[in-house]
C-alpha cells in the first residue's frame, strides 16, 4: 500500500445492465461496455468500476450472487470479460470489480447446502437461529430479533424444512454470510485471489462494514434493535455496523489477498461509518482498505422520518464535507461522489434540472466535488448531466428496495401512497438506473430492443453524441476537470480550508500546496450572488483556471456558476 497512485486518479462507475446493450435483448452487457470504451478513455478517467456481473437470479440486480467465479449469461461470458479487460488495460485504464460478500444469493450452492439440514457441514456458513423463546416458529413476531430488512419486512426468513430462521439484512434472497466461520473467510479470499490472478485491479466492497455481527460469545444470540414509534421493525444496525471484529477481518483480508500485489485499488462501502473509524480503515500503516464510501453527505437532506423530504441546507452539506476533509487530512483518504447506482441524479437533487440551469448546475456540482481532497467517482451519465426520471406510479419502478419499502410504508405503516411516491420519485434508486443516453435514436441508443427500464424522455436533448460534438458540453467540461486533477498537484495534495461556512448559497474553499493556492467557489442557487471571500482584493488578480459561465465581474457569480482561481503565495 506504499504506491498511492489512486490519489490522482478518477474512477468511473458502470452499471452494466443500464450502460449499453450490444445484442438487442434490452439489457446492457459487457460487449456494450467494450463498444463504448473510447467514450471513457476520451473522458480521461483512470479506473472503471463494474457493478456486479456474476451469475445471479437478479433479485437485487446482481447484488445477489449465485456464483462468484463466472459471468452472468445476460452480460456475456468469461471470454468476453477477458476481452473487455484487455481493452481497458490497452487504453491505460484499470478495472475494479464489485465484491458482494456480506451476503450471497439464496441460490448459491453454499446456501443450498446450508439449508439442506441442520447438520450440513455448511450450516454455519450463514446465520441460522431458532424462533424467539416461547413463540411458535413461523408466526409473526417469532423472528430471533426484531430487526427490519433494508428492503422492507423482517430481516429473518423462516425455513420450514429445518424449522429455523436465516438472517438477511437485505432481500430474503440475500442471506448473510457468517464471517465468524474461518472457512467462509478463506473461501471468499480464494475467490478474490482468483480474480486478481485474472488481471483485475482491485475491488469495490459492498456494505463491507456489515460483515461482523455483535454475536453474544456465550449464547450465540443477537440482540433486538431500537424500536421507534410507528416503525414496524427495530433498527439492528448497532449490532452489525462496524461490528467488533471488522478491523480484524479487513486486516486478514489484506494479508491473505492483497499483500505483495502492486497498484491495486480497494474501496469499502461503509454505511454509517464515522470519521474516526474511517481513519482506522484507511490508514496505510494498518493495511485494511485504501478509502471508504461514507454516506453522511447523501443523508444530509434526510430527516428522522424517511417519508418526508427535507430541503437541503447548504450549510449542513458544507459542515459534513468539512468534517471529512479535516478528519482525514493527516491520515487516510476520502472518496468523493455525488452519484452512484443507489442515489438519485445529483443535478436533480443538489442542482437544478430545469432546461435553463441543468448544464450550469451539472458543471458546478462537478467542480465543487472534484476540487476537494480525495478520489472522485463519476457515475455513468453524470458526465452528461443526466437527470431523474419522471416516475408517475409505483408500477414505473423496478427496484426491489422501492417496491418493498412502498409496500411496508403503505400496507403496514398506513402511510399515504402519494406521500410515499413523492419521496421515491425524488430519492428512488431507479433514477440512477435508467439507460445511458448515447444518442437521439429510439431508447437513447441504449438498445435496439425493449429496454428493461424506460429511458428518460429527455434523451433527444441530453445524450453523449450531442455532447461529444459540443465543446461547451458537460462532457467536455468534465474532461477539463479530470485534466486539472492530473496536472495540478494542489488538487491532489493541497490542504483544505472551508470558507463562508454559514452562507446558504455559496460553497467556497481553498486548496494550498507549497506556493500554489486555489480558490474554489460554487453558487448553489439560481440567483446572482456576490462572493465576499477573505482576501478578496488579492484574489481579484489571480488566474481564472476554470469556470462554467463567463468570467464573473466584481466577484458576482451567475446562477449555478463555478469558478476556480489560482495564485502564487509565500510557501508556509
Amino acid at each position: 500500500m506504499t504506491d498511492l497512485w489512486w490519489k490522482s486518479a478518477v474512477v468511473y462507475q458502470i452499471y452494466p445492465r443500464s450502460f449499453a446493450d450490444a445484442d438487442g435483448d434490452g439489457m446492457g452487457d459487457l460487449r456494450g461496455v467494450l463498444d463504448h470504451l473510447d467514450h471513457l478513455a476520451g473522458l480521461g478517467v483512470d479506473v472503471l468500476w463494474l457493478s456486479p456481473i456474476y451469475p445471479s437470479p437478479q433479485d437485487d440486480n446482481g447484488y445477489d450472487i449465485s456464483d462468484y467465479q463466472d459471468i452472468e449469461p445476460i452480460f456475456g461470458s468469461l471470454e468476453i470479460f477477458d476481452e473487455l479487460l484487455a481493452g481497458i488495460h490497452a487504453r491505460g485504464m484499470k478495472l475494479i470489480m464489485d465484491l458482494v460478500v456480506n451476503h450471497s444469493s439464496d441460490e448459491h450452492p453454499w446456501f443450498q447446502e446450508s439449508r439442506a439440514s441442520r447438520d450440513n457441514p455448511r450450516r454455519d456458513w450463514y446465520w441460522w437461529r431458532p424462533a424467539r423463546p416461547g413463540m411458535e416458529p413461523g408466526t409473526p413476531g417469532a423472528e430471533p430479533t426484531n430487526w427490519g430488512s433494508a428492503f422492507g419486512g423482517p430481516a429473518w426468513e423462516f425455513d420450514e424444512k429445518t424449522g429455523e430462521y436465516y438472517l438477511h439484512l437485505f432481500s430474503r434472497k440475500q442471506p448473510d454470510l457468517n464471517w465468524e466461520n474461518p472457512a467462509v473467510r478463506e473461501a471468499v479470499y480464494a475467490m478474490m485471489r482468483w480474480w486478481l490472478d485474472r488481471g483485475v485491479d482491485g475491488f469495490r466492497m459492498d456494505v463491507i462494514n456489515m460483515i461482523s455481527k455483535a454475536v453474544d460469545p456465550e449464547s450465540g444470540g443477537l440482540p433486538d434493535g431500537r424500536l421507534t414509534a410507528g416503525a414496524a421493525y427495530g433498527d439492528g444496525s448497532a449490532s452489525y455496523i462496524n461490528g467488533p471484529r471488522i478491523h480484524e477481518f479487513m486486516r486478514e483480508m489484506h494479508e491473505q489477498v492483497f499483500a505483495g500485489r502492486d497498484r491495486l485499488l480497494n474501496v469499502g462501502e461503509m454505511p454509517g461509518v464515522t470519521v474516526d473509524e474511517a481513519v482506522l480503515f484507511t490508514d496505510p500503516a494498518r493495511a485494511e482498505v485504501d478509502m471508504v464510501f461514507q454516506f453522511d453527505h447523501v443523508w444530509a437532506d434526510r430527516g428522522a422520518d424517511p417519508w418526508l423530504l427535507e430541503p437541503l441546507r447548504l450549510t449542513n452539506l458544507k459542515a459534513i464535507f468539512n468534517r471529512w476533509q479535516t478528519g482525514l487530512a493527516e491520515v487516510g483518504w476520502n472518496s468523493l461522489y455525488w452519484n452512484n447506482h443507489d442515489q438519485p441524479r445529483a443535478v436533480s437533487r443538489y442542482g437544478d434540472d430545469a432546461p435553463q440551469h441543468r448544464v450550469a448546475s451539472a458543471k458546478m456540482l462537478g467542480t465543487v466535488l472534484h476540487l476537494h481532497r480525495g478520489t472522485p467517482y463519476i457515475y455513468q451519465g453524470e458526465e452528461l448531466g443526466m437527470t431523474n426520471y419522471p416516475f408517475r406510479t409505483i408500477g414505473d419502478f423496478r427496484d426491489i428496495e422501492a417496491l418493498g419499502q412502498y409496500a411496508q410504508a403503505v400496507d403496514q405503516e398506513g402511510r399515504s401512497p402519494e406521500d410515499v411516491l413523492t419521496v421515491l420519485r425524488a430519492r428512488g434508486r431507479d433514477n440512477a438506473r435508467t439507460p445511458m443516453q448515447w444518442d437521439s435514436s429510439p431508447h437513447a441508443g441504449f438498445t435496439t430492443g425493449t429496454p428493461w427500464l424506460a429511458a428518460n424522455p429527455n434523451y433527444p436533448e441530453v445524450n453523449a453524441a450531442a455532447q461529444h460534438a459540443d465543446p461547451d458540453s458537460v462532457y467536455h467540461y468534465y474532461r477539463r476537470l479530470i485534466e486539472l486533477r492530473h496536472t495540478e498537484p494542489a488538487v491532489v495534495d493541497g490542504d483544505f480550508h472551508m470558507l463562508l461556512p454559514h452562507d446558504e448559497k455559496l460553497y467556497a474553499f481553498t486548496r494550498r500546496l507549497g506556493s500554489t493556492e486555489l480558490l474554489v467557489i460554487g453558487n448553489f442557487s439560481a440567483d446572482q450572488v456576490r462572493a465576499d471571500v477573505p482576501d478578496a482584493a488579492a484574489w481579484s488578480s489571480a488566474e481564472l483556471l476554470l469556470t462554467n459561465l463567463p468570467a464573473p465581474t466584481d466577484r458576482t457569480l451567475g446562477p449555478w456558476q463555478a469558478v476556480v482561481y489560482r495564485r502564487q503565495v509565500d510557501p508556509r
